[in-house]
Parts: structure tokens; sequence; C-alpha cells
């Protein structure tokens, strides 16, 4: 599986090996993480994408993608899939950033390519989830096409939507993605 680029990011798909080290916060020689890296939400999905691999094989590249700068190639978070895509061609997806990464566009660039990505493969629908206070998420889930569709006492659901042919069917657009 090959990195997905982006101006600024490099999208590294994890493998079983690494997915272990980011579960156990642990580096290898060599690993190059920014402080603070794994967050909880990396660990949380490196644990999810094991547990996959054991139950149903490796989904990648519907996995997780460790973010790491092009500028140094530091590992500042991650973004990912939950799983391969359904019956329906929709899967969810995830991402965080250590707080040094705040407030910089990582997460809406590096999510940006993600959602193309799934494009490219004949995804029809991303969804993601945040929580109400998450304002951050909230903006960069919008900056990238998706629209809020549900909410609950807990959570605020969105979704980007495209018909057979790629295109927008009204549930959201990704901007530059065309």
């Amino acid at each position: 599986m090959e990195d997905l680029v982006t101006a600024r990011l490099v999208l590294h798909p994890l493998g079983v090996l690494e997915a272990e080290r980011v579960a156990a916060g642990e580096p290898a020689a060599g690993d190059r993480w920014a402080p603070g890296y794994p967050t909880d939400g990396d660990i949380v999905g490196a644990g999810r994408y094991l547990t996959t691999c054991s139950i149903t094989g490796d989904p990648q590249p519907f996995g997780p993608y460790e973010i790491r700068r092009r500028s140094d190639g530091r590992a500042i978070g991650g973004v990912g899939f939950h799983g391969a895509p359904d019956d329906d061609l929709t899967v969810t997806i995830g991402y965080g950033l250590v707080p040094s990464a705040y407030g910089r566009g990582f997460a809406t660039e590096s999510l940006r390519r993600l959602l193309r990505f799934a494009r490219e493969r004949g995804v029809l629908r991303v969804r993601g989830d945040t929580d109400h206070g998450n304002t951050a998420s909230q903006r960069v889930m919008t900056a990238v096409g998706m629209r809020l569709v549900a909410e609950d006492e807990r959570l605020k659901y969105y979704s980007v939507v495209w018909d057979d042919d790629g295109a927008p069917d009204g549930a959201g657009t990704i901007p530059g993605a065309g």
C-alpha cells in the first residue's frame, strides 16, 4: 500500500507491526513521533485495526494512516477508516492530531485527501461523528464538504455522499477534489 501525499503531509498506511507499536505506545528505532504521539485516539484506532485484522483480515487500504509532516517526517496524528466499505459502499472515518499540531490546517488537509482516496475507490458515502463540544472537528468536517445529518445527546453525525458517477447528491461535496 502506497503513502497518500498532500502538499505538507504524508498519510502512511499502518501495517500490523506498526499498529502494534502505536497501540502499545512504543516506537521502534527509526520511528519519528512528535511529542504526544500516539494520542488516545491513535491507540484506539490501532487497536480497532488489529482486532479487524485478527477477525476478518487486513482491510487496507481501508485502515488507519499515520499523519506525518513532510518537512521532518514526524508522526503528528492519525486519520483513517474504521474498516472496509459496507454493502452500500459506505465507510466511517476518524482522525486526530497531537495538540502541538492544532490550528495549522493539518486535519483538514489529511481528511480532504482521505475522502478523495475513498471516492477514487468507489466509495459512495463517508460518515464521521464528533462530540457536541468539539467545534474544531465540526469545522474540519464542514470544511471538507461533509454535512451535519443528525445529532443525539452525545454526538453530531456528519456525512458526504456521491452518486454512482462520483457526483455529489446534495449531502456534501469535497472542495478541490474534482
